[in-house]
């Protein structure tokens, strides 16, 4: 597998762009023309740079308003491409994009555009260049692959080849299974795009909401499944506008783009075996059982205050580590980890961002395949010599600079809590909490895409739509990361403006991070008195909520009044219902969530976000000093 990306996809100059597709080890770039020429060197200094960076030049693109133009607009447009295929003989480039024509001049008629394109293969002959065409979604007349490809072929030309791309076909839902009848030869090169589902007009969704395959909603595997079954066997190439990328470091944005090509081809091949044999093996998408457990890295004086929480919320300290100043907590299923190191990666979390839940463990089939395949998909992988008696916990780098460590049944990390950890004998009462039902990270909007890429590559799960979630400051986006079972849920919380309250988390906390998480009630009533017991005292929730919860379920007076005494929010869909109470803010704006799902409840919600909001803003102003 050959791969490309366009220089327009990326941010920065066109010696910074090069530079970050080249650490990416893409094989190739195509070099879009304004980048070109706002270059400050010549067209041969453009060559020598691709070159010391091992870069080919798959595409210079793309040239505008080309076949059907009447009388002298067709000389000038035959004029102008004589003067860019010189120029491209300057670069090493031989392969041009031709896109379809969007002049109101333009004429339309596909003999008229294959005679056009008949004679400008045989000028490009002449230079030993290659020219392909490509319908735009917006074009005059050609905004459909196939008219493009029956213009191809009527043109009928060895240099003459079709440039298929995956937005414009998938945007204007035309079927990509027409593909599979091209011959591989007559495809110059095949670009890729995903995008959101919106309803938009063409031009503008493609000029500034593209993203890489896998961020979107497109149904791109299935265009790539069209492709290889031609025996197609090129660059695939990145073509992609998108406002943020534009903004955003290059370097992270090229990793982004391999990690998709990467992940893309290998559903492929998983698809449809057979397909793609050359390309090598990655080992499958990772399912997770479950979380194993959370860490806090955190001081010793907070430390005491997070502890302090937990016991409200039915934990009770159920070990200490041998060697390290490390409690575990548990109830349930769940272990909650607190460490007070004064040395290595969590003292350097804690100095960083504060206490914070800087790490995951998720419960893996094989914790090894899981990092490999991680590793194949340009994951970061954390490794931390142990101490004589530790185990060494597989583990990759995740949001904010914190970590994912994996778990399976095998070997020294199945005994890992007895190994490590002395048990100690006190218990504190339960408050029937089950398990870890989700954990909500939060970020900057800009990089939501690059966090759903990490797990949706890496990992055997779906994406949600995007749910708008309603601040007095702002809105915050949210996704939804999770597997068919429920066992493994992430919510992706991205931040326009930090005058929310999870922007503010971000600039308290320097910088994304888990915000809260969720644990799961057996009977949320029952909880929610036994925490009374211990001395919880919930987040408050204002009386108009309950008024109105009341007018929109048509909910029994007895049944709100039970929800209204414990601060439970409720909300319920096509087939179930779901129970939510919060512990007060910790700290920067960390939060615990307890929720019981009845009924097959499968949302998190969402509509009661604006009402917690709202609460949690005026207990973090009332603990503001004067």
């Amino acid at each position: 597998m050959k791969t490309s990306i366009a220089t327009v996809s990326l941010s920065g100059n066109l010696k910074e762009k090069l530079e970050a597709i080249a650490a990416a080890h893409f094989d190739g770039v195509e070099i879009f023309e304004n980048d070109f020429l706002t270059f400050d060197g010549s067209a041969r200094d453009v060559a020598r740079m691709t070159a010391d960076l091992g870069l080919a030049i798959t595409l210079y693109q793309p040239f505008r308003d080309f076949e059907g133009m009447p009388g002298e607009l067709r000389t000038r447009a035959f004029d102008r491409v004589r003067r860019k295929f010189d120029l491209m003989r300057e670069l090493g480039a031989d392969a041009m994009l031709i896109c379809s024509n969007t002049s109101p001049a333009a004429l339309g008629g596909i003999d008229r555009a294959a005679d056009d394109l008949a004679e400008l293969g045989q000028i490009a002959a002449e230079r030993n260049i290659r020219v392909g065409y490509e319908a735009l979604a917006w074009g005059r007349f050609v905004n459909d692959h196939r008219d493009a490809w029956e213009i191809v072929r009527r043109a009928d030309h060895p240099n003459v080849g079709l440039v298929l791309d995956s937005f414009h076909t998938l945007a204007r839902k035309i079927p990509p299974s027409s593909i599979r009848s091209i011959p591989k030869d007559k495809i110059l090169i095949v670009q890729l795009a995903d995008a959101p589902a919106l309803e938009l007009d063409v031009l503008q969704w493609s000029r500034h909401l593209r993203n890489m395959p896998g961020q979107g909603d497109l149904p791109v595997t299935d265009f790539m499944l069209a492709v290889a079954a031609t025996g197609y066997d090129g660059y695939l190439s990145l073509e992609i506008f998108n406002d943020q990328f534009r903004s955003g470091a290059p370097g992270f944005i090229a990793l982004d783009g391999k990690r998709s090509l990467l992940a893309l081809v290998d559903k492929v091949k998983r698809t449809q075996p057979g397909l793609y044999a050359s390309v090598p093996e990655l080992p499958p998408p990772t399912s997770v059982d479950g979380v194993e457990f959370i860490e806090f890295a955190s001081g010793d004086e907070e430390a005491a205050d997070l502890e302090k929480l937990l016991e409200t919320l039915g934990f009770h300290r159920a070990a200490r580590h041998r060697s390290k100043s490390v409690a575990l907590y548990e109830q349930g299923d769940i272990r909650i980890v607190v460490n007070t190191e004064r040395e290595g990666l969590a003292h350097s979390s804690y100095i960083s961002h504060g206490t914070s839940a800087y790490a995951v463990g998720l419960k893996v089939p094989d914790a090894r395949r899981t990092i490999a395949r991680a590793q194949a998909l340009d994951a970061q992988v954390f490794r931390q010599k142990p101490h004589e008696g530790e185990v060494e916990l597989p583990a990759i780098r995740g949001i904010g600079g914190g970590l994912l460590y994996f778990f399976d049944g095998e070997g020294a990390l199945a005994h890992i809590w007895e190994t490590e950890f002395a048990r100690e004998k006190t218990k504190a009462p339960r408050a029937h909490l089950t398990r870890v039902d989700h954990v909500a990270q939060t970020m900057s909007y800009d990089e939501m895409l690059t966090w759903i890429l990490f797990y949706t590559s890496i990992f055997a799960v779906e994406k949600s739509p995007t749910v708008d979630i309603v601040d007095p400051g702002g809105l915050v986006r949210s996704r939804v990361i999770e597997n068919k079972d429920g066992r493994f849920r992430l919510t992706l919380n991205g931040v326009e403006s930090r005058r929310t309250f999870a922007g503010q988390f971000i600039e308290r906390s320097f910088g994304s991070s888990i915000q809260h998480v969720a644990f799961e009630a057996a009977d949320i009533f029952a909880t929610a008195d036994a925490l009374e017991g211990a001395g919880f005292q919930p987040l408050s929730i204002g009386p108009n909520y309950y008024d109105d919860l009341q007018a929109r379920f048509d909910l029994t007076d007895d049944f709100v009044a039970q929800l209204r005494a414990r601060q439970i929010l409720y909300d319920r869909d096509g087939g179930g219902e779901f129970f939510q109470m919060y512990s007060p803010v910790f700290r920067d704006g960390f939060f615990f969530e307890i929720v019981e799902r009845r009924g097959g409840y499968a949302g998190y919600g969402a509509p009661n976000a604006i009402f917690r909001i709202a609460s949690q803003r005026r207990l973090l102003s009332s603990d503001m000093p004067d």
